[in-house]
Order: structure tokens, then C-alpha cells, then sequence
């Protein structure tokens, strides 16, 4: 509503300006008077039309474009006297020869230091103080979500808490990736994209989330690179439970809120030597296993478990092992004596086995 309000103010300034100008230089011509208004307010709307069709401007190319213009324009000055030192030294050069070289450099050296300072502008933020003003900002900062965060669904839980601070950013790329997701042949690929979108939904419903689709694209071949970029540029959080995309983000700077290790610190802690009731559901990798799983989705894995496949039975914890990627349970059965080389077995086994949520 303000952005009308001075675009429309705008265009009332400069018709005004115009028919003033127009007033005193053509007097009674009023062809000359209407075609100065006419194309004044062309003008203007042409620049509201500009404005209207970039949305998403960038403080630091705005700062980039002007510094550009003034380095350009006293380097096209202190050009000047060169050329005009040239032209006392040969006096035949015509006028209009001297003039239009000053202008040639003059559009040279505005151009050269715009795309400059643009294409470098990384370079150049102890010149431009703006360009690092959005990293100085203190208080809740914007948190994207990629697509294992929104079709994990875990993130309705956290909004429920009220702990959700500031703008939940979801791009329109994670968008479209789960759309494309959810069109799949694959049954189970179509469920989790229709999850996904769903999520989405409750999301932009939720009283105590604030959610916002963002049509900008970082730079990037894939999702995940469009992703880092975009939080980068946006100075956000980004919040997934993609171990691999965790860890690209951290080596690029970005902060990262994992899901898996906000669950892995909210979770009560298990302490090896105490007893779980589990049900073993599957046979494991390794002889003599058997796989359970918690309500929580925790995987356990359970030594001389697999002949109680199907039943509930109780264990000891033996070991515990946390990763980004989830949580595993290794146990005995009852209170039999663990023997070693299955506790070494079990402590060594692949963290990938993980249950990923």
C-alpha cells in the first residue's frame, strides 16, 4: 500500500515538474506543452514499471551501481585533463572530436567500474559499509527448511513448542522439487512428496509460524547448492536432516539446525545396563541378530535377538551410538552375559544402519 501511495505521488511530482518546465519555455504552444507532459509521465511509468518487475533488489548491487558511477566519473574527470593536455598540444583536433572522446571515456569508465565493482563486490565491503550491514543484524534470524526437514514433519512439532522465532523460508525450488516427487510412478517417492506438500500447508496455517515462499534462486547446478547459496545470501539457518547437505553447509559457512540432533539432545538418555522392552521385527546383518525398533523410531539391535523375530522381549543396553543421522541402540537379550566379541561386533557396526527419519 505505500509503494502505491509513492509510486503514485511519484508520477503526480513529475507531471507537475514537467508542465511547469513546459509552461515557461513554450508559453502558449500547447503541442509543445502536452508532448513534454506526455513523455515526462512515459518516463515516470516506465521507471515505476521497472521497479514493479524487480521485487527482489539487492542492497549490495544498489550500493555496487552507485559506487560504480562515482569511481566512473572521476576517472572520466582526471581523464579529462589528459585529453585536453592532447588538445593544447595539437590545436588542430576539432572541438567536437575532443568533446565526444571525453564522452566515450566517461561511458567506458562508468561501465568498467560498475561491472567491477558488481562482478567483486565481496571485495570491496570495507568500501561499501551496506553491503556487510545484514550480518551485523542481531536477534532471530531467518531458517530455511529443504525438502527431509518439511517431509520429515517433525517441524510441526517444534512450531507446536512456540520455539520458532523469525521467518520460516520455504523455496520455491523445494517446492518444486516435492512436486516432482509426489507426480513419481515410485509409490512410496508419490507418498513422501504428498507428505511434504501437506507439511507445507500446515505450516502456512500455523498460528505460531510465519511462512514465507521465496521465489529467489541461489546459485547452483542442484537443490542442495541452490540451497547453501540461499541461505548464504539471505544470512538464514538452514534446517534439514540431510547429513551430507549438514555437512557441505558447515564447510561453507552457513549455520545448520539438524533435526536429528535437536531430537538426539531433546531425548531422554540411555545408559548402558538399563532394561528396554522391544519388539524384534527383523533379522540383522551380523549372526545372531535381531533388529527392533523404539516408538520413537530409534533403531535397536539386539545380539542373539533374531530366533525372538516377531515377539517382545526385554534387553540390556550394552552401547549407544548417536550421529547426526540418527540414534542406535546395541543390546543383549535379558540378563545373559554379553559375550565379547559380539560387544566388539556390535560397537563396530556401520553407523548407516541408522534409522533415518
Amino acid at each position: 500500500m505505500v509503494a502505491m501511495i509513492l509510486r503514485g505521488l511519484f508520477i503526480l511530482t513529475t507531471a507537475a515538474v514537467a508542465g511547469i518546465y513546459a509552461a515557461r519555455t513554450f508559453d502558449a504552444s500547447l503541442a509543445g506543452f502536452l508532448t513534454t507532459l506526455f513523455v515526462a509521465i512515459g518516463i515516470a511509468l516506465m521507471i515505476i514499471l521497472i521497479d514493479v518487475l524487480t521485487p527482489r533488489k539487492k542492497l549490495s548491487a544498489i550500493s555496487g551501481l552507485f559506487l560504480g558511477l562515482i569511481v566512473g566519473m572521476l576517472a572520466t574527470y582526471a581523464l579529462s585533463f589528459l585529453v585536453g593536455f592532447v588538445h593544447l598540444m595539437f590545436p588542430n583536433i576539432p572541438d567536437q572530436l575532443i568533446e565526444g572522446t571525453i564522452v566515450f571515456i566517461g561511458v567506458i569508465c562508468v561501465f568498467g567500474a560498475t561491472s567491477l565493482i558488481i562482478q567483486t563486490k565481496d571485495d570491496f565491503r570495507f568500501v561499501i559499509p551496506y553491503v556487510e550491514f545484514a550480518k551485523q543484524i542481531r536477534g532471530t534470524r531467518p531458517m530455511v527448511l529443504d525438502s527431509s526437514a518439511i517431509i520429515d514433519g517433525r517441524i510441526l512439532d517444534v512450531a507446536d513448542t512456540r520455539i520458532l522465532q523469525g521467518l520460516v523460508i520455504v523455496p520455491r525450488f523445494v517446492l518444486n522439487e516435492m512436486q516432482t516427487i509426489a507426480d513419481s510412478n515410485d509409490k512410496i517417492k508419490r507418498a513422501r512428496g504428498r507428505r511434504g506438500l501437506d507439511i507445507v500447508a500446515k505450516l502456512q496455517n500455523h498460528p505460531q509460524v510465519d511462512v514465507v515462499i521465496e521465489d529467489a534462486e541461489g546459485e547452483g547446478a542442484t537443490v542442495d547448492q541452490k540451497l547453501v547459496s540461499l541461505s548464504d545470501d539471505l544470512h538464514a539457518r538452514l534446517m534439514t536432516t540431510d547429513y551430507n547437505l549438514n555437512k557441505v553447509a558447515e564447510l561453507r559457512g552457513v549455520d545448520v539446525i539438524n533435526i536429528n540432533d535437536l531430537a538426539g539432545a531433546m531425548r531422554p538418555v540411555v545408559l548402558p545396563g538399563e532394561e528396554l522392552s522391544v519388539q524384534i521385527i527383523k533379522p540383522g546383518e551380523s549372526s545372531g541378530q535381531g533388529v527392533g525398533y523404539m516408538d520413537d523410531g530409534t533403531m535397536v539391535v539386539v545380539e542373539q535377538g533374531r530366533e525372538y523375530i516377531g515377539q517382545t522381549i526385554p534387553l540390556i543396553v550394552t552401547s549407544m551410538l548417536q550421529t547426526s543421522a540418527g540414534r542406535m541402540i546395541f543390546g543383549r537379550v535379558g540378563d545373559s552375559e554379553p559375550d565379547d566379541s559380539e560387544t566388539a561386533d556390535a560397537a563396530q557396526t556401520p553407523p548407516n544402519h541408522a534409522q533415518r527419519r
